[in-house]
């Protein structure tokens, strides 16, 4: 059933029928014209090019356009009945094998040698072979069966572009064509968003015909004009969001903080063991400036692991401390908050014992909040911070409760931000009567067109060089399958470390068997029978046991209780633990300058953001650092490659952008989080670097002259569409 027209809110059930719009909505949350409208083809083939069925991953749930080579009908051997196997291919050279059981005598007639199809499923593997069993598939041609009004739509581009969407078992690519045809014949554009001036000065097509061009393309000319005003839509909207938001902030009040001469920063600074790096007394300088002002800081610093973050962060506090103000650092872990209250204690001495014998004469107090204080320790902390009298606040979520009251709240510092959602952050701003000047750190590097997107409202600063002290970290990958003298030789390493008076991380993806605790569970097994990764509590005694017998071995993960967390992690730092085998707990802000070798189990498990995190954990003081990545997967896998990219370079943004092309690089916007789609569809924060750069240039001069886009309501409404309240306040957090 069809409407005359269709606009954007138009219901699907009114277009493609009851039946099929209920598939749309529960597999790939479509519901109206615009969601499918905007449902752009993930990609577009062409009947003679090939797909590359070579580079198809196990797993994977995938569309190939190929050719049938050829067909053979055997008799299978558990059970009555014959097994169909057909084998498609592409120009490339790469085959797959599609697998139909039962007698389907009609179906080998039609997939007949020389036929080109799109055939959908997902990509297994057998006795060395990639298969698709039972896949769902669409024939181009002549065919005269059911499948024929299926065809119509891909014919359309026989022989030229034709479009693969995004899709779902239940719904292929080809019903989702169907659909978008039916839809398109009756559809109204929404007026177009973008002002006259920035589309004819940027050569952008109308939003109508970059609609129907994405779908049902002409020619691969009309293409990328169509994707390149489609991508704009989405820079374009982002950018208008972060530069309101950027505006908005700096019209806030806040409380200025500027530094005293004579204070604790001062102090602090004249006892302080080293020489601050030309990096640290730059962003030093901008904080410095940032916190005199009377608006709210907000500012991201990155840097890589153990580049001094954490001091530079330490003399903002002070700073604010000798304003009268208080500061609170927010940390994802008990470890790592607990790390940084003796760390700071440390570097700050006679600064941080006021009321104590031996005090400074303007000390202050450092107090550490978490959830596993006794109740005695946590009622005198809460006292101190309530009253004042603590100038410094570490703690982790425990922070964000009700009960912990500060006297004056002027800085907020976030350690390891992206492990803290929009509302945690938030929870700890609404705590000050006005708004808190706010730091976010982080040592993972950001690429620069990142940092513009999805921090565009911050000011950012980058610490690149390593203090004095550090040590170079050499990666290796140990291919354990292939090799398994290597994974032999990886032990005996940890062994001649110990020896030479050096200790040793071995990290695994997981704890082990037992209720969820603090860290993510990942299954058991997966759908393509990979064995389960290994675990932290069945590694230790193996190695207790094997190749590490006689050392001394600790355990540490996110299930323990507090206390032993602490004790485990003290017991490493004095020496008395010769190795360490934990989980992902030790990947921020675990500061061990005597451990110099890291073996990581089953590396191919963790992100490249994760594995540069984790050997940041060695090298950290006078001997070099050695990280050896284990694994099993295969040369020429995805997942090997990664891991070779890991270990060929410590830059910490070549690997930030080799992770960002492996994500899906919507989810800055949220979607993961949110669960939704995103809806940043088109754009590529790598490629399409400079029509951000332009987006944004702007994205300025409109907010400058029409701020809450009054004049532009069409605007205003697909700024809000693209980047609703949430997601909003996701690109805020970063």
């Amino acid at each position: 059933m069809t409407s005359d027209t269709s606009q954007v809110d138009t219901p699907l059930s009114k277009l493609v029928g009851a039946k099929t719009a209920k598939a749309l909505a529960g597999h790939l949350d479509l519901h109206t014209a615009g969601d499918l409208i905007y449902h752009f083809p993930r990609r577009y083939d062409e009947r003679g090019e090939h797909t590359d069925i070579r580079s198809l991953d196990v797993g994977e749930q995938v569309t190939v356009l190929a050719q049938v080579h050829r067909t053979a009908v055997r008799p299978m051997r558990q059970r009555r009945g014959n097994l169909l196997e057909v084998t498609v291919g592409d120009d490339s050279g790469g085959t797959l094998t599609l697998t139909f059981f039962g007698n389907q005598a009609w179906r080998e007639r039609e997939l007949r040698p020389g036929r080109w199809g799109m055939f959908a499923g997902k990509v297994t593997e057998f006795r060395g072979r990639r298969q698709l069993n039972g896949p769902e598939y669409v024939l181009l041609g002549d065919s005269t069966d059911g499948e024929a009004a299926a065809n119509e739509e891909v014919e359309e581009f026989a022989g030229a572009l034709i479009p693969v969407y995004p899709a779902a078992a239940a719904v292929p690519t080809w019903v989702i064509a169907r659909c978008v045809r039916v839809v398109l014949d009756t559809f109204t554009p929404p007026d177009d968003p973008l002002p006259t001036a920035v589309r004819v000065g940027r050569n952008l097509v109308g939003i109508g015909a970059a609609l129907r061009e994405i779908h049902r393309p002409s020619s691969k000319e009309e293409l990328y004009r169509a994707r390149r005003r489609l991508k704009w839509d989405e820079a374009f909207a982002v950018q208008v969001t972060l530069v309101q938001r950027k505006r908005r902030a700096a019209d806030r009040p806040a409380q200025a903080r500027p530094r005293r001469t004579g204070g604790l920063l001062d102090a602090f600074d004249a006892r302080l063991p080293y020489e601050l790096t030309p990096g640290q007394r730059r962003v030093g300088a901008e904080v410095t400036a940032d916190l005199a002002t009377g608006h709210p800081m907000h500012r991201l610093l990155q840097g890589e692991v153990g580049s001094g973050k954490t001091v530079v962060a330490l003399r903002a506090m002070l700073q604010v401390v000798d304003a009268g103000g208080q500061a609170a650092l927010l940390a994802p872990t008990e470890v790592l908050a607990a790390q940084h209250h003796r760390g700071m204690l440390d570097l700050l001495g006679p600064l941080a014992q006021a009321g104590e014998l031996g005090g400074a004469e303007d000390a202050t107090r450092v107090e550490l909040v978490t959830g596993s204080l006794g109740a005695a320790a946590r009622r005198r902390a809460l006292a101190e911070v309530a009253q004042g009298r603590a100038g410094i606040v570490l703690g982790t979520h425990a922070l964000l409760y009700e009960g912990v009251d500060f006297a004056d709240l002027g800085l907020v510092v976030v350690d390891e931000q992206h492990r803290f959602g929009v509302e945690q952050r938030d929870a700890l701003r609404a705590k000050a009567d006005q708004p808190p000047h706010v730091l976010v750190m982080t040592a993972t590097p950001i690429p620069r067109t990142v940092a513009m997107t999805v921090y565009g409202d911050l000011e950012v600063s980058t610490l690149a060089e390593l203090p004095q002290g550090r040590s170079p970290i050499t990666s290796h990958v140990v291919p354990a399958a292939e090799k398994p003298a290597f994974l032999d030789r990886a032990w005996r390493r940890v062994r001649e470390e110990v020896a030479a008076g050096h200790q040793a991380y071995v990290v695994c993806p997981r704890i082990g068997e037992g209720p969820a605790g603090a860290e993510e569970e990942p299954p058991r097994e997966d759908d393509n029978g990979r064995r389960p990764p290994v675990a932290v509590t069945e590694v230790a005694p193996l190695l207790a046991e094997g190749p590490l017998h006689g050392l001394r071995i600790g355990v540490l993960h996110g299930r323990l209780p507090a206390d032993e967390k602490d004790a485990v992690m003290r017991s490493f730092a004095a020496g008395e633990v010769d190795v360490l085998v934990a989980t992902t707990v030790v990947e921020v802000g675990v500061n061990v300058p005597n451990a110099t070798v890291m073996i990581v189990l089953d590396a191919d498990r963790f992100g490249v953001s994760q594995l540069h995190q984790l050997r940041g954990r060695v090298g950290r003081g006078a001997a070099a650092g050695l990280c050896l990545l284990v694994t099993e997967a295969v040369e020429g896998s995805s997942a090997r490659e990664r891991l070779d990219a890991v270990a060929s370079t410590t830059d910490g943004f070549k690997l930030a952008e080799l992770d960002l092309e492996q994500r899906r690089e919507g989810d800055v916007l949220g979607a993961t989080q949110s669960g939704r789609r995103s809806h940043l569809r088109l754009l590529s924060l790598l490629r399409d670097a400079e029509l951000i750069r332009d987006a944004r240039t702007e994205a300025i001069g409109l907010v400058e002259e029409d701020p809450e886009l009054t004049r532009h309501p069409a605007l205003a409404a697909s700024v809000t569409a693209l980047v609703d309240a949430d997601r909003a306040e996701y690109l805020e957090k970063g």
